[in-house]
């Protein structure tokens, strides 16, 4: 496998992570404008990508392989956590 195959192979690994942070905090931060007003877009998307970055990893130790629906869902909920603690928790 050459760099650039290792290359293309992560960053499609990471990619639904990426995808599903994103617009998971996007959504929040429409449906929930004002009380998420003094919570910046991007600490709340990289939190989110983080978490399911995490759980990407978990889901591919755990089953052999990615892609599984089940890591799929623990994606989530990791993420509608992580939203909750970093937007609406008082810990902020």
């Amino acid at each position: 496998m050459s760099v650039a195959d290792a290359f293309w192979h992560l960053l499609n690994l990471f990619a639904p992570a990426a995808l599903t942070g994103a617009l998971a905090a996007s959504g929040a931060k429409l449906l929930w404008r004002r009380t998420l007003a003094a919570v910046p877009w991007h600490r709340l998307a990289l939190w989110a990508m983080a978490a399911c970055s995490v759980v990407t990893l978990g889901g591919l130790v755990v089953f052999g392989q990615d892609g599984r629906m089940a890591t799929y869902g623990a994606m989530a909920l990791a993420c509608a956590a992580v939203l909750w603690w970093r937007g609406f928790s008082r810990l902020r």
